[in-house]
């Protein structure tokens, strides 16, 4: 029986999200909907970087939830940019 320590998983899951990332990208033919999924993946993934290999997962659940905020605001821009295109 193989034990994988958490980095280890954190990193099978972050390639596995990279490869669900280029999947979803190339396969939708719309591309809101793709930059929506794109955008979660990419705050997904970020937070999980931010969680284990910073050790944020031992910090106080005040910084946890501040960088958490931080990640998604900064994914909602994004969004917010690609989706204002579909305005103009």
């Amino acid at each position: 029986m193989i034990v994988r320590r958490p980095l280890e998983r954190t990193l099978i899951l972050l390639i596995g999200l990279a490869i669900a990332t280029l999947v979803v990208s190339r396969n939708l033919p719309v591309a809101w909907p793709s930059d929506v999924v794109v955008l979660g993946l990419a705050a997904l993934k970020g937070r999980r970087i931010l969680l284990e290999f910073l050790g944020l997962r031992a910090a106080p659940a005040i910084w946890r939830g501040l960088v958490t905020a931080w990640v998604l605001s900064v994914a909602s821009f994004a969004w917010a940019a690609s989706a204002a295109k579909l305005l103009i």
